[in-house]
């Protein structure tokens, strides 16, 4: 014999079902979300920003923005310029042509200048450097004992170019603010691991073993491409404009260390 349901009941179940539809929805955003945060970081590589005993500096992870004269400027060119240094000097450019300037034109020579840089390859070596060594002889214990990272002298560890070029500062300026763009890590051409940073992993060493710790500083490798230029400004009665000339590209590469991570290894002897 089937039982109709009753009305009451009938809306009951129907929120019920609606309820659990949307929580699992949730849950499902939920972890996808939190899977995205750890992407592409591997699980023996861990966070050390809060207890670094040394505190880096993010200064030079900054980004200027072209202000609206640099705009204006910038807008006649097809050439791509991402250069914070020629962005900031066009910045503070106050040339303000006369209206009446009838027939007057001039060309300002501002120099020869690395204008972007194109990212062609980004590679991140987790073990780039090793940076400590802890070490615990179990030989003659009577039970597991464990091991953990205890940072024992101050690492200074330091990226560069991959090859010398002109305007290298420059040049490491505009291939870190793309390199940041492709990895969403904060990087930095030289950071530091305090003395005495430690963290709460730790890992087992059997009796009659020997666990050593590797400790490594990861970094990334960049490979790309720099495009130079000589920038003029031209003025032409009341109006100026940007204009670059004899444009050429070079390859160039870098290493980026990744600023407060650590990547560990461990192994049994």
């Amino acid at each position: 014999m089937v039982h109709a349901v009753k009305p009451k009941w009938l809306g009951l179940i129907i929120l019920i079902g609606l309820y659990t539809l949307l929580s699992g929805t949730s849950i499902a955003a939920d972890e996808k979300e939190s899977g995205k945060k750890e992407e592409g970081i591997p699980s023996h590589v861990l966070n050390i920003s809060k207890d670094n005993t040394y505190p880096n500096s993010t200064d030079d992870q900054e980004l200027l923005e072209a202000e609206e004269i640099t705009k204006e400027l910038m807008e006649d060119t097809d050439v791509r310029i991402t250069n914070p240094q020629l962005i900031e000097m066009l910045n503070e450019t106050t040339l303000k042509p006369s209206p009446f300037a009838i027939g007057y034109r001039g060309e300002i020579f501002l120099g020869r200048w690395p204008l972007a840089y194109e990212s062609k390859e980004t590679n991140i070596n987790w073990e780039y450097q090793e940076i400590n060594v802890n070490e615990l002889n179990n030989h003659g214990g009577e039970a597991t004992e464990k091991i953990n990272y205890v940072q024992k002298e101050e690492k200074s560890i330091k990226g560069g170019l991959t090859s010398r070029i002109s305007h290298s500062d420059q040049m490491m300026k505009l291939i870190l603010l793309e390199a940041q763009k492709n990895t969403k890590l904060p990087l930095s051409f030289n950071t530091v691991i305090g003395r005495g940073t430690k963290q709460n992993n730790s890992y087992a060493v059997p009796t009659n073993k020997v666990g050593i710790l590797h400790a490594y500083a990861p970094a990334v490798n960049e490979k790309g491409e720099v495009a130079f230029g000589d920038v003029y400004i031209k003025l032409k009665g009341s109006k100026k404009t940007l204009s670059v000339k004899n444009v050429t590209r070079q390859g160039i590469g870098a290493w980026i260390p990744i600023q407060d991570h650590v990547s560990f290894s461990f192994e049994l002897k």
